[in-house]
């Protein structure tokens, strides 16, 4: 094959991962917490064997770091709706049943009273197991993550009860990276580190009764 021929084809190939991150931004641009990604880094390579020592052929290097920039904020009013800020990612329980990280807010108790969101992802608490809601109680999160529960027909009369800290950690610090179920975890020494990670210096918060959309650009994403 000629040499210019088989390093443009390898340059077009090495291309298609970038496609298939814009083609899956854009079926997301209206998902609330989606976060847009770039892959990480463009190598050169050098093609061994026969030839000339200039032929280089660009590799890509096929890994997804999250862009936490923040998204439009939408006011909902709605207490268990949830916007994080800056760089706060919330903890759930993975298809796989590890623990991994989200800014998807939209949560609900489930038909068992277990704390979701809006992808069916269970919330947990800051030693990895779901959080339970109490059948027929309303819901308060604080800005720290703090849940706490009332029963409609007590207020009043009974306090507030605690049931639940969500998982919030920093990630202003933290490299992070898309999992094959699109949620997020830590990338380490070169290395995918499932679980929770150590929280960044700042605290984590979030702000209740709003929704944060995607951070994508449909119009950069076309580009």
């Amino acid at each position: 094959m000629d040499r210019f021929a088989y390093t443009s084809l390898n340059s077009i190939n090495e291309r298609r991962p970038v496609r298939h991150v814009h083609t899956n931004e854009l079926a997301n641009v209206n998902v609330v917490g989606f976060k847009k990604s770039y892959e990480a880094a463009m190598q050169a390579n050098k093609t061994e064997g026969m030839g000339y020592d200039t032929r280089i052929s660009p590799q890509l290097e096929k890994m997804e770091r999250i862009l936490l920039t923040p998204g439009a904020i939408m006011v909902t009013g709605k207490p268990t709706d949830i916007a994080f800020e800056e760089q706060t990612v919330m903890g759930v329980q993975a298809p796989n049943g590890e623990t991994a990280f989200t800014r998807r807010g939209d949560l609900r108790a489930s038909l068992e009273g277990v704390l979701e969101n809006g992808q069916g992802h269970v919330v947990v608490d800051e030693g990895g197991n779901p959080i339970t809601v109490p059948p027929g109680f309303s819901v308060n999160i604080t800005e720290t993550g703090q849940i706490f529960a009332k029963d409609p027909n007590l207020i009043g009369v009974a306090p507030e009860v605690q049931i639940g800290q969500l998982m919030l950690r920093d990630a202003s610090e933290t490299f992070l990276v898309r999992r094959e179920d699109g949620l997020f975890e830590a990338f380490v020494d070169n290395q995918r580190v499932g679980g929770p990670f150590e929280s960044g210096p700042k605290t984590p918060r979030l702000t209740s009764g709003a929704l944060e959309g995607s951070n994508v650009n449909p119009v950069q994403a076309l580009v």
